[in-house]
Formats: structure tokens, sequence, C-alpha cells
């Protein structure tokens, strides 16, 4: 099964941004036991996989403030593969609050600090979900799996030129 990739490219220092300000906010939301904050993060990656990486929400509050004052040279990204990560973790919040609302604590906590983890990596530069897409779009093909761990290199390194 392939399935599709689009090359675009977004600004290197909203894109970092994005990453790390969703990662505090999900530590935040399980730390402080936050129904709230997980619903307000739930909202901003459905925002982001349905406006897709380019318009996505913390990416253009960066672009348009930080971004101007420092500009962070460009990204290569696959925005389809962006979009799924962004809708898996959009389907976990999802998750996440429907226990938390039906007073099941223990299970949303803990499927809550998965996804927290899962964030940590991806902040850091290695994006499991969007490479699990890469692997897909390749056919399956993912002998090189660690090959190549950034996001960035990832997400391109077998899109069609």
């Amino acid at each position: 099964m392939l399935l599709p990739t689009k090359p675009v490219s977004v600004p290197r220092g909203a894109f970092a941004f994005c990453r790390y300000a969703v990662m505090v906010l999900v530590w935040a939301a399980l730390l402080l036991r936050s129904k709230e904050l997980v619903v307000a993060t739930g909202a901003i990656m459905a925002l982001s996989a349905l406006l897709t990486v380019r318009r996505a929400p913390l990416v253009v509050l960066y672009g348009l403030t930080i971004e101007r004052l420092f500009p962070s040279g460009m990204v290569m990204l696959d925005e389809y593969g962006m979009r799924f990560a962004h809708l898996f973790a959009t389907v976990v919040l999802a998750l996440v609050a429907v226990l938390a609302y039906l007073h099941a604590g223990a299970a949303a906590g803990a499927v809550l600090l998965f996804l927290a983890v899962a964030k940590t990596i991806s902040a850091l530069g290695f994006c499991p979900v969007s490479k699990a897409y890469a692997c897909l779009s390749n056919g399956g093909a993912c002998c090189g799996f660690l090959k190549h761990t950034s996001c960035e290199l990832q997400q391109m390194e077998d899109a069609p030129r």
C-alpha cells in the first residue's frame, strides 16, 4: 500500500516551537491532571490536522511573531505525514478526554503518559508517527527505519522528486 506524500516547507523555528509547545502542554495536562488542557491541546492538534502543518495554529503564531524578528530558515516536511501525526495525537487526546470525563482517571493518565513520552520523543526530533507514515508511503519498506531519525530527513528521504 503506497500512501501519498506532499513536500511543503515551513519555518524551522516554527516547526520546533510547535513540537515543544505541544510537548509542554501534554506534560502540563498530565502533571496537573487537567481535563481542560487535554481538550485545548486536542483542539490545537485537530486544527493542525485540518489546516495542515503550514497553517497549524502554533506554526502560524510563531511565524507572525518570533519568526519575523529572528528568521530561522525553512525545513521540508511531508504535509500528509504531518497531518497523519496530528490526527493520531488528536485521536489519542480525544480518548484521554473521554476517559477523564467518564471518571476513568487511571486509564486516562496512562494513555496521557504514553502520549507525553511520544511527544517528548517527537519534540527531540525523532518523529515516530510521521516515520510510520513515511514507511507506509514507501510501500512498507522500512528497512532503513533507523537510518535517519530527524523529523526533517525522514519526512522527505523517500518522497518523489
